[in-house]
């Protein structure tokens, strides 16, 4: 019978972390921010937050914290797999990176010393839009009020980050509307 992990982000921390998401205004601030956060709260190698590109069908890093350039810059992350958790839409956790079949860079882990990984989808409303991937260093397991925090905030930070995109989207309308003759704007 195997212990349940202990559980290591409590309110205080996910308080901290929420009220970030609320009220930064530089979206790359608040990103890198919450990667370390996270990484320093769950005492972990590091955390990445990616972003899923649907044109392109690929995630692209915005922040990381703990996690060299060369791990991050391995190869492109192809979303194919079924075990994905941008296709699952739910957590998944690799307890063994160099054994695992779904793991595209076993080598780079070892390298990089990675033993295991989170993957949490980030949502806006039914969307996934992104991941966070937590890495540790050793083969351990998350507590599920942990994974459930984790999948909290990364919905907290799909609003976020879908606000800021209508929020730029229509920054450049009003910028392209200024730019109008007077004429083509009349009865708008």
């Amino acid at each position: 019978m195997s212990e349940e992990p202990t559980r290591k982000f409590y309110l205080k921390e996910f308080k901290a972390i929420s009220f970030a998401i609320s009220t930064y205004e530089d979206l790359n601030i608040l990103m890198s921010h919450i990667a370390e956060g996270l990484t320093r709260s769950f005492k972990i190698k590091g955390c990445t937050i990616m972003l899923l590109d649907d044109r392109e069908h690929q995630l692209f890093k915005i922040a990381s914290y703990g996690i060299s350039e060369e791990y991050l810059n391995k190869g492109p992350i192809f979303l194919d797999d079924k075990y994905s958790p941008i296709v699952l839409g739910e957590p998944v956790f690799v307890e063994d990176m160099q054994s695992d079949i779904r793991i595209q860079y076993p080598e780079a882990a070892i390298k990089e010393n990675i033993c295991s990984m989170l993957s949490v989808p980030i949502k806006c409303r039914k969307e996934v839009i992104g991941i966070i991937r937590a890495y540790l260093s050793q083969k351990t397991k998350f507590h599920h009020e942990d994974i459930e925090s984790f999948s909290v905030l990364a919905h907290q930070m799909g609003v976020v980050i879908e606000n800021n995109g209508l929020r730029n989207f229509l920054n450049e309308v009003k910028s392209a509307m200024q730019n109008l003759p007077l004429r083509m704007l009349e009865g708008i």
